[in-house]
């Protein structure tokens, strides 16, 4: 499992269920890594979503809600055993889900965004975590400079 995220330089990643940046060349990114495979989010970061479900993706939602064209699991355990169904499968949000699946993720990729904004969800900052590793870091342009990190987690739980 993997997952993707674009944080603030202090590791925020959203205000009032909304994305704290809006930066075509992370979007851009973001669909490239995961156009024709799985997603897993969590029900608040699906109805963020501006088109749902996600299009040529499948849709995993941690929810005890039912979504239409989403594979809907009602606990940690149930998606765990979806998610090795699928191969490719990436976290996309929010902070709870990051949170929970973070120990099972392999590879984390990062958008570093070199500016800050208020927030009320944050990703744990990889930096300060022993087991995770910035293997690579890829520098671009947007309305701010963006790092595209690669994390490998080095001891990731298995599921």
């Amino acid at each position: 499992m993997n997952l993707i995220v674009a944080v603030s330089r202090d590791w925020g990643i959203g205000k009032g269920n909304k994305l704290l940046f809006s930066l075509k060349e992370d979007m851009k990114f973001f669909k490239t890594m995961t156009t024709g495979k799985t997603v897993v989010m969590g029900k608040n970061t699906y109805l963020s979503l501006p088109r749902r479900p996600l299009p040529n993706r499948v849709n995993i939602v941690l929810s005890s809600t039912d979504f239409e064209g989403a594979i809907c699991v009602r606990s940690l355990e149930e998606l765990l055993e979806e998610a090795k169904k699928h191969d490719d499968v990436f976290v996309i949000g929010g902070a709870g889900v990051y949170r929970q699946l973070l120990p099972y993720c392999e590879t984390a990729y990062v958008t570093k965004v070199d500016a800050t904004a208020p927030a009320d969800a944050y990703f744990p900052n990889l930096d300060e975590m022993p087991e995770w590793e910035c293997v690579s870091e890829t520098e671009a342009q947007d309305a701010y400079p963006l790092t595209f990190c690669t994390y490998k987690n080095k001891k990731p739980t298995e599921f």
